[in-house]
């Protein structure tokens, strides 16, 4: 049977989904990079709450769904923005999150890595003491978790900061307190409009090398940095003045293959979003590299991009629509509700176009499931069959 499903300009097509999933089970640990998924959370929809509420989480579906990821081999990046902080999951329930995924990697022998920011400053300008505890607090318990660290950009510090030298104060201070090394997190205004000119500058030249600066006088207490610009030749010219022995982590979801793959100067590691629904094929495409089949490993990921650019189209921040919803149509969550009420932050349009292109990667473990739930949600926006 096909499906009638909307497009951008109000029209219907028909679409025939297929019938079988890609065949992909968990298979040996990664060898040639370290790679990491941020998750999303799953809400509780029977709880009574508001768009402004705090976020209501089922922590049960939560923790099932990182148990997935770390089935499959990938490490977790935790209470990152895929998780919706400050977008709907406040440091409360960040803390909570942390805590909880980080006793359950624990049991599981997941690797987890879990976000680190400022977001319990919600009322006014802070001043840069406040910011710093702010990071000094939300630190704590990450450590204390026995999780690894990713300092993430700050919407307080990008208020409040005059220019390059309040970062290299703020992190280094962070920087020489971390117990072990941490992964800094450079996220672009694509992804969040508040942080526009990071590391005190528009500039992206002039804050690369505040960044660069960061590191070179801590290179012992840095694991790695993320970036989150979306400029494929940007990440790569960054990743080839890195330390030695400072890797790049890639939060490129539009060129992340050719980023992992690489090229004959080095190669970025993964930290990215679009591996929450990629999840089991990045896996396998990894093992594939691993082998050093390069070929293919792009045979396998850059058939995905197109999904992943979907995803990420601008608004960039509602990304995180996109992927609960395959979530819920891969059977990994009852319900298709987010925190915050963000599903309602993307069109139907959108939506179906994304499950097209899912359908079509074989992302969904039982086709029929994701396609009587498509239908579902096709009926009550009034889509007739």
């Amino acid at each position: 049977m096909t499906l009638r499903l909307p497009d951008a300009h109000g029209a219907l097509r028909a679409y025939e989904p297929r019938t079988e999933p890609l065949a992909l089970t968990p298979g040996a640990p990664f060898t040639s990079r370290t790679v990491f998924s941020a998750a999303h959370v799953v809400a509780d929809p029977y709880a009574d709450t508001t768009p402004d509420s705090p976020a209501a989480v089922d922590w049960d579906a939560t923790l099932a769904f990182r148990r997935h990821l770390w089935a499959h081999g990938l490490g977790v990046a935790e209470a990152m923005d895929t998780a919706q902080r400050g977008m709907g999951l406040d440091w409360a329930g960040a803390a909570e999150l942390i805590r909880r995924s980080a006793a359950e990697a624990k049991a599981a022998g997941g690797r987890i890595a879990c976000g680190v920011g400022t977001d319990q400053l919600t009322v006014g300008p802070a001043t840069l003491a406040e910011v710093r505890a702010a990071y000094e607090e939300q630190l704590a318990v990450v450590e204390e978790s026995g999780a690894q660290a990713i300092l993430m950009a700050s919407r307080a510090l990008a208020a409040t900061a005059q220019g390059p030298e309040d970062y290299l104060e703020v992190y280094g201070h962070l920087l020489r307190q971390a117990a072990e090394p941490v992964i800094l997190h450079w996220l672009g205004p694509m992804f969040d409009p508040a942080l526009e000119g990071y590391w005190g500058s528009s500039d992206l030249d002039a804050a690369t090398d505040t960044f660069l600066d960061v590191i070179a006088a801590h290179p012992d207490k840095v694991d790695g940095i993320k970036v989150s610009l979306l400029d494929a030749q940007r990440e790569i010219d960054l990743r080839r003045r890195l330390p030695k022995g400072v890797r790049c982590y890639t939060g490129d979801d539009f060129n992340y293959p050719e980023l992992i793959a690489g090229d004959d100067h080095g190669f970025s590691h993964a930290l990215l979003g679009i591996f929450d629904p990629l999840g089991p094929l990045a896996a396998e495409a990894v093992r594939v590299l691993d082998t050093g089949d390069t070929d293919g490993f792009r045979a396998l990921l850059d058939p995905t991009v197109e999904l992943s650019r979907h995803l990420f189209q601008s608004p960039t921040r509602f990304y995180k629509t996109g992927v609960v919803f395959l979530a819920w149509l891969a059977g990994h969550q009852s319900h298709f509700t987010m925190v915050g009420g963000l599903q309602s932050a993307r069109s139907l349009p959108h939506l179906a176009r994304a499950y097209e292109l899912a359908d079509r990667l074989g992302l969904f473990p039982d086709p029929k499931l994701a396609e009587d739930r498509m239908r579902t949600l096709l009926h009550l926006y009034g889509v007739t069959p």
